[in-house]
């Protein structure tokens, strides 16, 4: 199964993604989770890409379709993939079709105050990549290995509106580009359930059994 997870930023697609990445036992392609290694590591892609995510905008097209492109072609993705966080505009799904068979594109439905809350109550190690939320934090230090936790500064709230903002305007279009390729399901995930419960949602959307 090659699925697109849509869904504004914080809808919860990375954690859904990776949910399904185990039981199918297919790779989570999360393009944002690869920028982010780049930029961490000083690369030229990377410093090329950070001033664009740190303002809440989208990384240039050729950028990103380049890496999910050579992504797609290593071996473990013969048997299935999970695409998180690409395509964002109509134009990369476009670029996708030209080297990809796509089976469905999941479309995470989550009201934007909820998302603002939930971003802009988020904290990370930068040492080990450990994630938290203030509402459940226990201190101001990482419960694995110590170091302080940060607010990345693409999660302060005015760039999480930023962030939502420009989704509507180049991505949300996405939603009737698969719509009209009969691929799109759409799944309302509610805020006050359990993971594992808006889980059972996507799997039930998804047809699995």
């Amino acid at each position: 199964m090659n699925v697109i997870f849509l869904g504004p930023p914080g809808a919860g697609k990375g954690t859904h993604a990776q949910l399904l990445m185990n039981e199918l036992g297919i790779p989570q392609i999360s393009t944002g989770d690869m920028l982010r290694q780049a930029m961490k590591a000083g690369t030229e892609m990377g410093l090329s890409a950070k001033r664009y995510i740190e303002a809440g905008e989208l990384v240039p097209d050729e950028v990103v379709i380049g890496i999910v492109k050579d992504r797609l072609a290593a071996d473990d993705c013969k048997n299935g993939y999970i695409l998180d966080g690409f395509p964002r505009t109509v134009k990369q799904a476009e670029a996708l079709d030209q080297f990809a068979q796509i089976d469905v594109a999941l479309n995470i439905a989550l009201a934007d105050e909820v998302i603002i809350s939930r971003l802009s109550g988020r904290r990370v190690c930068l040492k080990c990549g450990a994630t938290y939320h203030t509402s459940t934090m226990q201190g101001e230090k990482c419960l694995n290995c110590g170091d302080p936790l940060v607010q990345r500064r693409d999660d302060a709230p005015e760039t999480v509106k930023n962030r939502l903002a420009v989704y509507a305007v180049q991505t949300a279009p996405l939603i009737d580009y698969y719509a009209g390729k009969g691929l799109l399901k759409t799944v309302n995930c509610e805020p006050e359930a359990t993971v594992q419960e808006n889980y059972a949602r996507v799997r039930e959307t998804l047809g699995l059994k």
